[in-house]
């Protein structure tokens, strides 16, 4: 895929492929390879106006055998306590939506077989903001292509009634816009080591924010023996808990080493800022077992 966008460094593309949104109530947000009608690779993969830049380039590219048409639009999410998400049109107390501040187009693309497009996005009105954090989700949703009743080249039928169902296939990523200081700081608390099956280690652990601005960053696991030896048990990149939120729960099932007596020695949890963020430590727990 190095073709597509050139001045990306390594490591830095990610492929999302779309999920099925069966209801137009029901947003659901997830980055799990499925079948779909087309492969979408996005970059960045979130957006981030924080300062005095006003305009970023979100690059699109389909990476399927069909030609797709992706309709964009603005959503508004909640995230909840376990870190899914649900469309919402009213902010919750203290949520702020950056949808009244921003500015898109194209709004809608069509893409065939290797093709790519740029969506320009852009801060208006920034005069208007006050201090603290704006969230919108931009919405890519693959339009499906129609087919006329009997091109397959089966008669319809005169005398049944049949209804035929469509998957729609669409992604969001985050459009935040920040304004003044962030005061945000997060802790990890309560961690629990679980066995599933009693063989498969599970860690829970709860993530804490407060200020005035989300958190984001990736998490690491790492056994340390009562011998002080480091061995690393698991990871979880793009983790965040999006304001007004100050609580998230979350699970991560931990690699299964049978040369580790991991019921003993501890755990160490780091909580850090992304590689190409000039990765910063957030948070750090340890857990005794």
């Amino acid at each position: 895929m190095k073709n597509y966008f050139r001045t990306f460094s390594p490591g830095k593309k990610v492929l999302l492929k779309f999920f099925r949104h069966a209801f137009p109530g029901a947003l659901l947000l997830t980055t799990q390879l499925v079948s779909a009608q087309g492969d979408l690779l996005l970059y960045p993969k979130r957006i981030i106006f924080d300062g005095t830049k006003r305009s970023q380039t979100l690059n699109l590219a389909n990476t399927g055998k069909d030609t797709v048409r992706y309709l964009i639009s603005i959503v508004e999410t909640r995230m909840k306590e376990d870190g899914s998400f649900e469309t919402i049109t009213v902010p919750d107390s203290g949520q702020r939506f950056a949808d009244p501040f921003l500015r898109f187009f194209p709004r809608n693309v069509v893409l065939g077989p290797n093709e790519a497009q740029a969506v320009k996005i852009q801060v208006v009105n920034s005069g208007a903001l006050e201090q603290g954090e704006y969230r919108s989700h931009i919405y890519f949703r693959a339009q499906p292509a129609e087919k006329p009743l009997g091109e397959n080249g089966e008669p319809p039928a005169v005398s049944a009634i049949s209804v035929s169902l469509t998957a729609i296939f669409g992604i969001t990523i985050p459009v935040i816009i920040r304004a003044g200081e962030s005061t945000a700081h997060v802790t990890l608390t309560d961690p629990v080591l679980e066995w599933k099956n009693d063989s498969v280690p599970s860690l829970h652990v709860n993530f804490n924010r407060t200020g005035n601005m989300s958190v984001y960053g990736d998490l690491t696991v790492d056994y340390i023996s009562v011998e002080n030896k480091v061995t690393s048990l698991g990871a979880a990149k793009g983790l965040a808990l999006y304001t007004p939120n100050t609580l998230r729960h979350f699970n991560v099932e931990l690699d299964k080493n049978p040369g580790l007596h991991v019921h003993q020695g501890k755990l160490r949890i780091v909580y850090r800022t992304q590689a190409d963020a000039n990765s910063a430590e957030l948070a750090e727990t340890i857990l005794n077992l």
